[in-house]
């Protein structure tokens, strides 16, 4: 792409020249913030924070001290393959792993212009190459203070600027639609529920619905060399399935001692723990694209369910939408992590339609998921635009 561009006036400097990283503190427990960033609050190569948690209803610990403020850039700097930068937009806390980075004098790199700096490939292909450590690769600020880049005069930096963040938002508001389009069907799907109870429904048990588990996973010692055996890490619960890609990690034991806790076709993991509480006891469905003989971790838990009772897909769709907000009510927290355990889940009830009605129901579900695909599919082409356009900036990929 050309943007016809004049770089006669390019200035080579180091980030360190033009931005610095914040160290302004905040007691999060005294009621100054109320919200904090955790890591996995943020999101790969999305410059929004979607998600935040209460200081007031978890221990952060010492570590959660770095207070950001609306316009600083939050880069994490713990594992810097995930590419987690993102422009804050509220007061709130952080812990002292993530960057709050900010300009030094606007007059000679604007605020706008420093998020696609620290999102442009050759910045993270720098990051990746500074960090230290095999199973949680971090790099320090004096690292990243030294990347090199070629910053244009202000006018230049402004109409660049203005163009990304005009794709951006208008990559934002096609996601808005589809996050509205699903809470759509998630009203839907509630509704019907309601109604099919008030004409005779049923509800049970987990422990009557599943002819396995609820059971948890097997860990052990992580390694960056696919040596062992693949497992997952939480983040592959999205979206109401079971995920592979960048959540697939692996351990150093021997198949046959994990062969118990194979994922197979149709099973449903759950959340045991996670820091955020609402991520806590969200459930995925298992239908392919995990790697032969995966297996999953502690931090999940396994249920197999009768499904000439309850079809696994419309189990995990009732799961996610009307039923999660009353298991998690029972989730309790353990320096810092929301956890449930098997009890909590055996408690736990679902409403049963029969047969035909569930069937229905999939059926409407899969107009919902079709359409969002679309929606997102817009959302993605927006995204290769800016990562083109970076691209014509920066260089790299």
């Amino acid at each position: 792409m050309s943007l016809n561009m004049d770089r006669s006036g390019w200035v080579r400097l180091s980030l360190g020249t033009v931005a610095t990283a914040s160290k302004e503190k905040v007691n999060p427990s005294n009621g100054t913030v109320d919200r904090y960033v955790a890591g996995e609050h943020m999101d790969s190569d999305d410059l929004k924070i979607h998600r935040w948690g209460d200081p007031n209803e978890t221990d952060l610990g010492p570590a959660f001290h770095r207070r950001f403020r609306p316009g600083q850039v939050l880069y994490g700097s713990r594992r810097t393959y995930l590419r987690k930068v993102a422009v804050a937009d509220f007061d709130g806390v952080c812990a002292n792993t993530t960057f709050v980075v900010q300009t030094k004098d606007p007059a000679r790199l604007l605020p706008e212009f420093l998020p696609f700096v620290m999102s442009a490939e050759p910045f993270h292909a720098f990051a990746i190459a500074e960090s230290k450590g095999s199973v949680n690769p971090y790099v320090n600020w004096s690292d990243i203070e030294r990347y090199e880049f070629d910053l244009p005069p202000l006018g230049e930096q402004k109409r660049i600027a203005d163009l990304l963040w005009s794709v951006e938002l208008h990559r934002r508001s096609v996601i808005e639609s589809a996050r509205t389009l699903s809470a759509t069907r998630a009203e839907w799907f509630a509704e019907t529920l309601i109604a099919g109870v008030e004409s005779g429904w049923t509800r049970d048990s987990i422990r009557n619905l599943v002819i396995s588990g609820p059971t948890n996973g097997k860990s052990g010692r992580a390694n960056d060399e696919e040596r062992g055996v693949p497992t997952l890490s939480i983040s592959a619960i999205r979206d109401g399935l079971v995920r592979g890609g960048a959540s697939v990690k692996y351990m150093d034991v021997a198949p046959g001692d994990v062969s118990n806790f194979v994922i197979q076709e149709d099973d449903v993991l759950v959340v045991r723990g996670n820091g955020n509480k609402q991520l806590t006891g969200r459930a995925g469905l298992a239908r392919g694209g995990l790697p032969p003989g995966c297996v999953y971790p502690d931090l999940l838990i396994r249920l197999r369910f009768d499904d000439a009772r309850l079809d696994p897909a419309f189990a995990v769709e009732q799961w996610n939408s009307s039923a999660h907000a009353e298991l998690v009510q029972r989730a309790k927290s353990t320096n810092g992590i929301w956890k449930i355990n098997g009890q909590d889940i055996k408690s736990h009830s679902l409403v049963v339609p029969p047969p035909a009605a569930q069937a229905n129901m999939l059926g409407q579900i899969e107009h919902f998921t079709r359409a969002e695909s679309v929606i997102r599919s817009e959302a993605d082409a927006l995204g290769a635009l800016r990562s083109s356009i970076l691209s014509s900036i920066f260089g790299g990929n």
